[in-house]
């Protein structure tokens, strides 16, 4: 199967084990087992992603490579400008065009805001200005992502990324050989 370009099976993970980092390497150890058996080579498409290292270890453990960085941030933006951002303005909330697309569902609905919107100010007291790190800019995702700024009461800053970063991670860990 060719996927975006790559001859490779994609399998992916529920995004949601994004709101539950500290289950993504179990999650990542189980796949990676099952398909162990069926291909001679598996990678994981994901950054730390809020493991604290978790995720090395099972890597390690079972010899696979991941995709670079503490999270997908540093893959649309980089490294060093997702920390300018953090530095510019320490209670930045980020956004992919991913979150956008699933703020009702990801956030509002997993956090209980859609049900108890008097839980904002604990959950982003302290955050003073989303960015949406736009891979794929346009008018309809532009205005989900003032609603979703909106929703938790703070300004947006939009910064558009692409996805050439992302591609060439990609392209790193799928053509490097094991």
């Amino acid at each position: 199967m060719e996927r975006h370009g790559w001859p490779v099976d994609v399998h992916p993970l529920p995004p949601l084990l994004h709101n539950q980092p500290q289950k993504i390497a179990g999650e990542v150890r189980a796949l990676a087992e099952e398909l162990a058996a069926s291909y001679d080579e598996v990678v994981v498409g994901y950054a730390d992603c809020g493991t604290y290292g978790a995720l090395d270890e099972v890597c390690r453990e079972l010899g696979l490579r991941r995709l670079p960085g503490l999270h997908c941030y540093d893959l649309y933006a980089g490294e060093s400008r997702v920390e300018r951002l953090f530095d510019d303005q320490p209670g930045t909330y980020l956004l992919t065009d991913f979150l956008v697309r699933s703020f009702a569902r990801t956030v509002l609905q997993e956090l209980g805001l859609d049900r108890w919107p008097e839980l904002r100010e604990a959950y982003f007291g302290h955050y003073s200005r989303v960015v949406w790190l736009a891979q794929r800019p346009d008018d309809d995702l532009r205005e989900l992502a003032e609603q979703a700024a909106a929703r938790i009461g703070l300004p947006l800053t939009v910064v558009e990324t692409g996805d050439r970063r992302l591609e060439a991670a990609l392209a790193t860990l799928v053509g490097a050989g094991p």
